[in-house]
Order: structure tokens, then C-alpha cells, then sequence
């Protein structure tokens, strides 16, 4: 018992010194302009490995202790805009309706038992937004286009962006506009988020609205929709594919997860987190992800019938000519990427292959 006493001792006081250091990072970041969480996590990055934290954890105290500081910005900085969402009760569309609400916009949500309101709900909006699966998309924005204004800023925020961009293009007269967000819906604010930005038309029209998510910290990245299909074929399909093949092999091996986790790296447990947060999502949008586009599905496969021609060397037990595949891939990641990877930092890694900027929209 005595035993017991002292270890919550020594727990709490541990807290304390905690919580005073919180407070003063807090205080630090109200006062003065605040750095990328890319910039935030590459100067601990070392300290983290050594200590052995996973750069999730760390990214995860960063972005709480941001999100404390937007109550005091919510109504200083901001005009208040009439809002609506359409798919705003989806998980997504409930994340953009909580961070728009929160700076003092008024923001209405159109559901598909909503269409008898859609004159009322999409008429006198100053942004519509478009959070609706991707398989919907293009048929929600022909049907709505009939209801805008021709001031009224039309943007969707799907994964893929060829056919949405040219739908709101030919659908609406008014500004236009796409919106990527590479993150998923269990985040608490913009902030160290990566949002990609796809022009379309009148692109003035939307500048408070990128205005807000990069004063929230969000970073903005901003290319064609051609392009971002395809980056997003290798950025986001092949890799749910990748963590989507794992999930399923431990499930179906029975993996004891928790044990694993006892005898792991650093590296094997901030894969084991970003597994699970697939799988804690929406399995229609991980699949939609998936096979949104036939150059996604080709991707895929492709990838498949390497992981199977890979397998059958193992089988083989071909030592030499998986050293000659293990070479090569070398030698490629030599030439095309060393120079831009930052040791012990995957985020900032990611950061060096975003699409090169085709606008002169301010950001």
C-alpha cells in the first residue's frame, strides 16, 4: 500500500510540472505568431526518438494545445457568413459545420430529405459546400447548381477532383471552387492540417474562406484538379490499400495486437495507430477512396501483382534476386528523394512532394 502511495505521488507531481509547462506553451502561442506544426515537430524530432515518443503523440499535444486558443479568435477576425453544407450531418460535413459555427459563421445543413428546402437552404448562401460520398458527388452538385445565386461561392471537398471541378463549372455561373482536406474527420481543428486548393472560377470569392483555415494553421497547397488525381493515386489510394491489406491479414491471422505492442519500435506502433484510425472510419468512404477512379483501381493492382511477385521470391527462398529488387528501390529513393527527406521527421518528408502551384490566388 505505501508502495502504491508513493508511485500516485510521484504520478501526480509529474502532472503538475506538466500541466504548469502546458500553460506556458499555451501562453507562448497566444502571444506571438505560431510556427507550422512541421516546423514544431522537426525541431524535437531527435528528443522524441530518443525518448522514444511517437511523433503522433507529440503532433497530438500541439494541435490541443492550439485548439485551446481558438475560442478567443472566434469572433475578433472573422465576418460572419451565411453557410450551408450539404451532407452536413456526415462526419466530415459535421467537422467543417463545427469549426465554421465556432468562428461565428451561420451555418445551415441540407441532407437528402432535405431537397423540399433547397430553395430556402441554398439561395441565399454565401458559401455551399459539398461534403457528400464521392459516388453522389457530381449529381448533388448538377441538382443544386438550379438553386445558387450567381454570387454565391460553390465549393466541394471530395478526394477526387477531375469531374467534381468540371461539374461545378458547367452547373454554376458563380464562383467555383475545390477543396481537399488531407486529414480525416476525427481531428479537432485545422490546425497542422493540409488542405488542397483547386481554382476553378472568381477565385476572390473564397479568399476569407482560406483566410480562416490558414489562421486556424492550416496549411494550404494548391494545384489543378488534373494533377491532384494524379498525386492522390499514389498519396491515397495505394496507401489505403496498403493499410487496408494489413488490417485484414492481422485480423485474419488473430493477430494479438496488444502483445505485439509490447515488444515493438517506435516505427511498428505509429503504424499499428494509422491502421486503426483507417478502421475507425466510414468503411464506404475507405472503399470509395479505393476505387474512386479506373487509375486508382490500375494502381492497385499493379501494386498487388508486385506484392505477389515479391511473395513468390520469399517462397523461393531467392535470396540474391531479392537483394537485386531491394538494390534497385534503393538506388531509386538515392536519386529522386534523398535529398529532400528529413531524418526522423515523416511529416516534413511529405511536405517535399506537394504539387507545384499554377495560381496566383493569395494565400
Amino acid at each position: 500500500m505505501p508502495l502504491k502511495s508513493s508511485y500516485l505521488d510521484r504520478l501526480k507531481k509529474t502532472d503538475q510540472r506538466l500541466i504548469a509547462l502546458l500553460s506556458d506553451r499555451i501562453s507562448l502561442l497566444a502571444g506571438s505568431e505560431q510556427p507550422s506544426l512541421d516546423e514544431q515537430l522537426a525541431d524535437v524530432a531527435p528528443l522524441l526518438a530518443q525518448a522514444g515518443i511517437p511523433e503522433s503523440v507529440w503532433a497530438s499535444v500541439l494541435n490541443s494545445c492550439q485548439t485551446t486558443l481558438i475560442p478567443k479568435y472566434a469572433t475578433n477576425h472573422v465576418t460572419p457568413r451565411q453557410i450551408t453544407i450539404i451532407g452536413g450531418c456526415g462526419r466530415m460535413g459535421k467537422l467543417f459545420k463545427e469549426q465554421l459555427s465556432l468562428l461565428g459563421n451561420s451555418v445551415s445543413v441540407l441532407e437528402s430529405d432535405d431537397w423540399e428546402y433547397a430553395d430556402q437552404l441554398l439561395s441565399q448562401a454565401e458559401l455551399v459546400l459539398v461534403s457528400v460520398p464521392i459516388e453522389h458527388t457530381v449529381d448533388v452538385i448538377k441538382r443544386a447548381g438550379k438553386y445558387l445565386a450567381p454570387n454565391t461561392a460553390l465549393c466541394d471537398i471530395t478526394s477526387i477532383k477531375t469531374q467534381p471541378n468540371q461539374a461545378m463549372l458547367e452547373h454554376h455561373s458563380g464562383p467555383v471552387m475545390g477543396l481537399h482536406p488531407m486529414f480525416g474527420p476525427n481531428v479537432k481543428s485545422f490546425f497542422g492540417q493540409k488542405v488542397v486548393v483547386y481554382p476553378g472560377r472568381n477565385d476572390d470569392s473564397f479568399q476569407w474562406f482560406l483566410d480562416l483555415i490558414k489562421s486556424q494553421g492550416g496549411e494550404l497547397i494548391v494545384c489543378t484538379p488534373e494533377e491532384h488525381d494524379r498525386m492522390m493515386v499514389i498519396v491515397q489510394a495505394t496507401q489505403h490499400f496498403c493499410r487496408f491489406s494489413l488490417g485484414v491479414f492481422l485480423a485474419q491471422a488473430k493477430i494479438d495486437i496488444q502483445q505485439t505492442l509490447t515488444m515493438s519500435t517506435s516505427n511498428y506502433r505509429q503504424e499499428i495507430d494509422i491502421v486503426k484510425r483507417l478502421f475507425s472510419q466510414n468503411p464506404h468512404l475507405c472503399v470509395d477512396i479505393m476505387l474512386a477512379t479506373e487509375e486508382r483501381c490500375d494502381a492497385i493492382s499493379f501494386l498487388a501483382d508486385t506484392y505477389s511477385r515479391l511473395a513468390k521470391l520469399v517462397a523461393m527462398k531467392d535470396r540474391d534476386a531479392l537483394i537485386q529488387e531491394f538494390e534497385k528501390a534503393q538506388r531509386f529513393f538515392e536519386e529522386k528523394i534523398n535529398t529532400f527527406m528529413q531524418p526522423l521527421n515523416a511529416i516534413a518528408i511529405q511536405r517535399d512532394f506537394q504539387p507545384k502551384i499554377h495560381t496566383n490566388i493569395s494565400l
